[in-house]
């Protein structure tokens, strides 16, 4: 029997939600040099759950960065409102962290001193900073490496202290730009098995931008999928796999058939629109 892509499953109205995201009526509009108006995307609602996984799958173009940058309060909201956890987005909030594709790490500073450097910035002592630091790096298994500089490190070693460094400040949310995308396949793989590790320890509310449909059914609770030309979402889909999840679950016959149609409807919205 074939899997249905299409699972909406939003809390209910009576479901308490001081812990979620909601998205509500939102849209963003660019202006070219000429004054000409693209709509990226309008009318997004979505509630991300405490405690959730949840990826935002698309083709390019589709805004999914741009929706995450609005959740960090790094990109400002046209129409509609987001809250984090009752807390209106106008700006960056504390309960967030965001880890990017490209590391972005002090090259003249150590790995100890990178993964601190959120906590310096808001005041921590010093024993508190190298405290922590300590702790996040045994965490992604680099102990050993503390005294080392970027550029000493492989680019998984040093995605890991991107990682670290967004876990320091103790955020509630972890906000992911398609983190893995720089790294080669092996490095990619390991790195996903130990994301998918560290969330299992720490339940943190994760929203991930990928352009992979393997590494979404891999990592995720739902997959929302967003569409272009309209922009917005197209379906919302519940990977059933059971957790905690491993490189073997992509043997899952289920995976493949999945994998499947999510592409189908990527290459769809191609063909829509005639970017093929």
């Amino acid at each position: 029997m074939a899997t249905s892509l299409s699972d909406r499953n939003t809390p209910s109205a009576v479901e308490d939600r001081s812990g979620t995201i909601e998205i509500a009526g939102v849209r963003k509009t660019y202006y070219d040099r000429t004054g000409a108006e693209n709509t990226v995307f309008s009318d997004v609602d979505l509630t991300v759950r405490p405690g959730e996984f949840l990826s935002l799958l698309g083709p390019s173009g589709c805004g999914k960065t741009t929706l995450l940058k609005m959740i960090a309060g790094l990109t400002p909201i046209d129409e509609g409102t987001i809250t984090v956890r009752d807390k209106l987005v106008d700006g960056p909030l504390a309960e967030c962290s965001v880890v990017f594709q490209s590391f972005a790490l002090l090259p003249w500073s150590t790995v100890i001193k990178n993964v601190a450097f959120g906590l310096r910035l808001r005041g921590a002592s010093r024993n508190e900073r190298e405290g922590r630091a300590k702790e996040l790096i045994d965490l992604v298994g680099l102990t050993g490496s503390e005294n080392k500089y970027p550029a000493q490190l492989s680019g998984g070693m040093q995605q890991r202290v991107g990682l670290a460094r967004a876990l320091a400040v103790n955020p509630s949310v972890l906000l992911m730009d398609e983190p893995f995308s720089a790294l080669d396949e092996q490095t990619r793989g390991f790195m996903q098995e130990e994301l998918l590790s560290l969330w299992e320890r720490t339940k943190l509310q994760v929203v991930f931008v990928t352009h992979s449909i393997e590494e979404a059914l891999l990592l995720s609770d739902r997959i929302v999928v967003l569409g272009i030309h309209p922009g917005g979402i197209r379906e919302v889909v519940t990977p059933p796999f059971p957790r905690p999840r491993t490189r073997n679950t992509v043997r899952d016959p289920e995976f493949g058939e999945l994998s499947t149609q999510l592409w189908e409807m990527l290459r769809s919205m191609k063909e829509e629109d005639g970017s093929t």
